[in-house]
């Protein structure tokens, strides 16, 4: 019959410096260790525990969660048991970011990393990356992602609390390098002797206060971090693509107007007044015209020869045998001429008028010009076109379809442009 497992037992130790007791709850994994009391790493490695590395406590820095704090990650429960503080400098400032060392006596180590609110569940890979290029940058391949350097740094070794199960040192140097696939982080940590790779799943502080029941609030996140999910992921996508199927709609709406309204020229003839007659009625009718169809709009398109000028038409469009008419008028003027800057034109030699639901029948037009009365003659041309397509009000929703897709693509773009904005691919101040 086979033996039980035995359960594995906390070591228990006093600290050879301060006389502190100490547990560790690594169990046999841990090879070094740090007194709270008197903040002196020890080598646990052996039943002689012996001081490795001694610092002040002016350079403690307290834990917002807390050695033995334990919760629950993926289903499995983890104890907190080492804290640590490590810092990189990029032109003369330090930054520092902390790592939780988590462990579970049947699953092993994993860690949690935070920094400005920023958080990362973390655990060693698994087999090597393939290193490979991407986008013209450095990249590295791992379980299926893709993953873009981000960052090359140097990180030191600040602070150091609880228990680990290597021999940690205060003031060790390690060069790290990062890699990105949102929210995934991919690093390796490089030292004479090897290289180190782990893989990171970006949290929430509201995550991490969730599974290990922490009071009161984590910190607010500031600013983007380098695997921080977009909240814009995947929505420019989605957006665009119900923007481009309404402006397909929006299309065969426009086609199928263009193709109904007849466009059709129903009079055409030029003229010409003197706008410096004295007395004399420049008033006149044109010859009757046929507009056949369906009740529809017509626009009346006035073209000129003006220069420097203005004039007026008032007009009236009537119902050759019912005698019903339609007033309306226009005023076109254009000028030009040149300064400093160059040439530059000012208003429009042709207008056009449209009189809405007009009923088929026979028409004439009432034309009544005046102009300048110290300017030339005036020529001009007298178009009518029965039922010509508007689609004015159409345009007017193009912004509707086409903003929202626009705003969110720009507000991805500038959530993308603040994460690299931190790499070491971010745009020179030059």
């Amino acid at each position: 019959m086979q033996a039980p497992a035995q359960t594995p037992t906390v070591r228990s130790l006093t600290c050879p410096n301060c006389g502190g007791g100490m547990e560790l709850r690594g169990f046999q994994h841990t090879r070094s260790a740090v007194c709270i009391q008197c903040l002196s790493i020890l080598d646990t490695s052996d039943e002689t525990v012996r001081i490795i590395q001694r610092f002040d406590e002016r350079n403690r820095v307290r834990p917002i969660i807390p050695l033995g704090t334990r919760g629950k990650l993926h289903g499995t429960l983890h104890e907190v048991i080492g804290f640590m503080v490590r810092t990189i400098t990029v032109e003369g400032i330090q930054y520092s970011w902390h790592e939780y060392l988590l462990f579970n006596p049947y699953k092993g180590f994993r860690y949690l990393t935070t920094y400005e609110g920023h958080w990362n569940d973390v655990l060693p890979c698994h087999g090597l990356p393939e290193m490979t290029v991407a986008g013209g940058r450095n990249a590295a391949k791992y379980q299926g992602h893709v993953y873009k350097h981000f960052q090359n740094s140097t990180a030191e070794t600040t602070f150091v609390m609880g228990e680990f199960p290597w021999a940690v040192k205060v003031g060790e140097r390690v060069e790290c390098d990062d890699y990105v696939a949102p929210p995934y982080i991919l690093s390796s940590e490089k030292d004479k002797k090897e290289v180190n790779w782990s893989h990171g799943t970006y949290m929430t502080g509201a995550e991490v206060w969730s599974h290990f029941n922490l009071p009161g609030a984590p910190p607010p996140a500031k600013g983007v971090f380098a695997n921080q999910p977009s909240p814009h992921m995947g929505r420019v996508a989605r957006i665009w693509k119900t923007s481009l199927a309404w402006l397909g709609i929006w299309l065969l709406v426009v086609m199928f107007f263009g193709i109904a309204a007849q466009n059709k020229l129903v009079f055409d003839q030029s003229y010409r007044f003197d706008p410096r007659a004295v007395n004399q009625d420049l008033s006149f009718v044109t010859p009757v015209f046929e507009m056949g169809g369906r009740t529809a709009g017509v626009d009346v398109e006035i073209r000129t020869d003006l220069t420097n000028s203005w004039a007026v038409f008032n007009l009236a469009l009537i119902n050759d045998d019912t005698g019903q008419g339609y007033d309306f008028g226009k005023e076109v003027s254009y000028y030009t001429g040149r300064d400093s800057d160059g040439t530059w034109t000012e208003g429009s030699r042709s207008e056009t008028a449209t009189v809405n639901k007009v009923p088929a029948g026979r028409y004439y037009l009432r034309v009544e010009p005046e102009g300048n009365p110290q300017g030339q003659p005036v020529g001009y041309q007298l178009r009518v076109k029965r039922d010509a397509p508007h689609i004015g009000w159409l345009m007017l929703a193009l912004p509707f379809l086409l903003v929202p897709p626009i705003v969110v693509s720009l507000r991805s773009a500038t959530f993308e442009s603040a994460r690299w904005a931190e790499s070491d691919y971010a745009p020179s101040s030059d």
